[in-house]
Parts: structure tokens; sequence; C-alpha cells
């Protein structure tokens, strides 16, 4: 749950360019968090060097995969009716053959070839560089499966093709997998332990967006405050490392300086951090750079001591909100976002008020909001009944919501008047005539086009508001072009 999902990016399928050697077309749709979305684009590149162009037709794929999310029972139901569809197209055109990659894949493993006989081929997140070896498995009329969690694979060695990209913003993954053991949580049996990637690669990989033209990254991660680069391996094992392993180890404060010093001119995100991992090392070099966007997502899931301890958060109600007093110190000017379960198994009504009163002491800007489902596989749905009913986690999900809708808006409010900067992402949805982009806090901001153009840096003065989003007139560009 720690795993942001977009909406509106669900079931995109990808392309990327052309070339005209490669005879195979695959046709893939990313479901799920950043992370998927990622992970997407390194699968792309595997197989654009080996004979595959992309599609967005269906019907005229020889491959199909679905790269799946198993954080939300929602996600895996979708997952299937596209599985069934993709199966009423096989029935058209036999040659196609049906993949299901990512977290999903690694839930349900074998399941999903020889109990419902719906795909060829499963692979899971650290297989993605033996799809090769797998599709000629399946060429030769075998199934297919590799879910092996890696010790060390972070894909530091392949440069993804940045798929359905505005070339403006990119995802550079750091770490992969997640060491906190939270019940409700499938990810650390589905990405494996957490292991974070060689610091020159993801140099390089900036560097290369860099001299592409992009403006802004987020350096992504299930847990990127605990990114801990020692030579290699888990980070659990770091205690074994040697002397000089351990001096030279580079830590997520000394990366986010590295790439800030490096590139200047860029934008930099991150995402997701958790509670009990972000130092206040990391608050200060925040505030530091400009370059450093101003926004932490810092997921939370209850406001309630007994709750947190029932999900194995390792941090208290009261360590949460001296972090957010920290925050607001160090970096006044920060928007801060949060991950929310409303009937978590046991929820009293007490404890949802603990989390309504947290919510209040925060006033986050904007937030993920959720109702507990059980996923098969965590220590919650081994060990936990769900015993809240759906009418009150509905009710208490709408209580959640409606208070966050109160307090975006009065965050919202706190910037009229103020000039922020605001990097130009697109064209606004609502108006051909103004661009849309995000301020440094990570809110949306639309105004009138002009003369300026898509990858500007446009200083905006905000007139007025909505919930979610800002609207402004531009003042100039900023010294950040």
């Amino acid at each position: 749950m720690e795993k942001i999902i977009e909406e509106s990016k669900q079931g995109e399928s990808l392309v990327l360019e052309h070339k005209p050697e490669n005879t195979k077309k695959l046709f893939i749709e990313s479901y799920g968090c950043a992370m998927n979305f990622s992970d997407s684009e390194i699968v792309a590149s595997i197989l654009s060097a080996n004979g595959f162009n992309t599609t967005q037709k269906l019907e005229e794929a020889d491959l199909v995969l679905v790269n799946t999310c198993s954080i939300r029972d929602k996600a895996e139901q979708t997952i299937r009716k596209r599985l069934e569809k993709y199966n009423a197209v096989k029935r058209i055109n036999p040659k196609m053959k049906v993949g299901v990659l990512g977290c999903m894949a690694e839930r349900l493993k074998s399941q999903f070839l020889e109990e419902e006989k719906i795909v060829d081929l499963v692979v899971g997140p650290d297989a993605y560089k033996d799809l090769p070896n797998l599709l000629s498995e399946v060429e030769e009329g075998r199934d297919a499966i590799n879910v092996i969690l890696s010790k060390d694979e972070t894909y530091g060695d392949i440069s993804p093709v940045r798929l359905m990209s505005n070339g403006i913003t990119a995802l550079v993954s750091i770490t992969r997998g997640c060491d906190n053991m939270c019940t409700f949580c499938v990810v650390p049996f589905t990405r494996g332990r957490e292991r974070s990637r060689e610091p020159q690669s993801i140099m390089n990989e900036i560097q290369d967006l860099w001299d592409k033209g992009f403006k802004e990254i987020t350096l992504l991660g299930q847990n990127v405050d605990s990114y801990l680069w020692y030579g290699g391996g888990l980070k659990k094992d770091f205690d074994n490392a040697t002397d000089m392993q351990k001096a030279t180890a580079v830590n997520f404060d000394q990366l986010l300086e590295m790439v800030a010093v490096t590139f200047p001119k860029m934008r930099i995100r991150f995402s997701t951090s958790n509670p009990q991992d972000m130092h206040e090392s990391v608050l200060h070099i925040i505030a530091k750079y400009s370059n450093i966007c101003k926004h932490i997502h810092l997921p939370v899931q209850s406001g309630s001591n007994r709750i947190l301890k029932e999900m194995n958060r390792l941090h208290t109600r009261e360590e949460y909100m001296t972090l957010i007093d920290k925050i607001k110190t160090i970096i006044p000017n920060s928007s801060i976002s949060q991950d929310m379960i409303a009937g978590f198994p046991t929820e009293t009504e007490q404890d949802h008020q603990d989390t309504m009163s947290l919510m209040e002491y925060v006033k986050y800007n904007f937030g993920y909001m959720y109702s507990y489902s059980e996923r098969p596989g965590t220590l919650a749905g081994r060990k936990m009944e769900d015993d809240v009913t759906e009418e009150t986690k509905a009710r208490r999900l709408q209580e959640i919501v409606d208070l966050q809708q109160k307090h975006a808006w009065f965050r919202s409010e706190e910037f009229i008047g103020q000039t922020v900067e605001v990097l130009v992402e697109k064209v606004s949805k609502k108006s051909t005539e103004e661009f849309s982009g995000r301020n440094s806090q990570s809110i949306t901001v639309v105004f009138p086009k002009e003369d300026y153009k898509i990858g500007d840096f446009v200083n905006v003065k905000i007139t007025s508001c909505t919930s979610g989003t800002l609207k402004g007139e531009a003042v100039g560009l900023s010294d950040m072009n």
C-alpha cells in the first residue's frame, strides 16, 4: 500500500520507436504503481533488442504482456478481465502468446499456467532479463515460468526505453524490494528483499536523460529513504560488510545531494518514503538545494497506535507527528501527502477517530486513500480476520476522503497570491489555450500558454484554485531554464 496507484495511467499500452529490422509485434499494458511502469520500460528495452516492435493494436500482436499489481483486490480483478479479453483475441489469432509480468505473476506463480491455463508465460519482477530464454521455451510449445527473486537484480545495466513519455519527466529506479514487513503488504513477497542500485549507474542514466532534454526525474523505490549502496548485496546484510565497504557506502541523503549538485538545472523528486527510515539529514538536503522538489510523500496508513502496531508499522503516531514537525520546521514550504487505509482488521471507531485527528494535525496537501482489502499471502491475510464490515469501511473511507478534500482546499488557498515555479508538462485537459504543469510541491498549476512551450520552467502568480489545481498568470521564465 506504500505504492501510489495513479488511476489515470492504469492500462496504458506502451509504444517505442519502430525498428525496421524487428519483425515481431509486442503489445504491453501496465497496471499498478510507478515501479511497474518503470519496469515495463526495461521489458520493452530487452524485447526491442530481441526482435520486437510495439503495437497498440492488440489483434495484430505476436506477444501480449500485462505488467501486474497485487496491491489491491480491485487491481487483480481488472487484470483478470484483461486476460479474458486477450484470450478472446487469441482464439482468433492462435499464434499470439500471452504473458503475465510483475507482482501478480510472483504471487500466483504456476496457478495461471497449470490451474487456469490462461497464459503461456509467467515472469516475476526479478526475471525480466530471462525473457528471451522464456520466449524460446514458449515458441517450442512449453509453458515458461521464472519467478525467482534475486538478491541483487536492479537492472542497472539496462537503459530503459522511455515509453509514452512527454520527453520532460522520467522515472529512475534506485532500489528494488522492501524489508519492512507491514502485515497488509505483498511487496516483500512479490519484489523480494531490499537492494540498492550502484550510484554510478544511476548517475549515468540521469546524464543520458539530461542529454536527451529531460527536465525532471523521480528517484523511485518501494522505500527510497533506506537506499544503501556498499558494493552490492541486500541491505539486511550490511552488518557483514567489510570496514572499507562501510566507509565508502552511499546512503540516500548522499545520493540525493550528488544528483542535485551534478544536475543543478534538473528538477528532482523522489518516492516513496517510509516514516521510520526518513532521517533528518535528508530534510536538510532537500532544504539546501532549490532543484530538489519540496514535496514529501509520507504514508502513515493509520493514526492509531494500536492499529499501527497491528500493521507492523515501525513508528508510532507520536514519532510520525514529530517527523511532521521537523519537516515543517526545516522545509516550511514543503507539501506533504499521505496513504491511508480505512477498516484494517479490528479497527474500532476510536482508532478511526485517531486517524481523523492525525489528519487534522497535519492537514495534508493530498493523499491516496483506500479501504482495506485482504491480500492473500500477507501476514494480515493469514493471521487476521477481516472483521470490519464493508459498510463500515465505506463510511470511514468516505469520512477520510471528505476531510482530505477540506484540507486540500485549505492548502491550495495558501498559494493564492504567491508566485510559484512550474515545469510545463502538457497542454491542459480542459483548455487547449492553457498549459499544465506542477510546482515544486507537486500541485498541478494551469495558466494561459502565451509564448511559453512544453519543457519551460515558468514563474506563475497564483490567482485562484480548486482543491487540487492552482490557476494563475505567467510572469516570466525562471532561472532554472
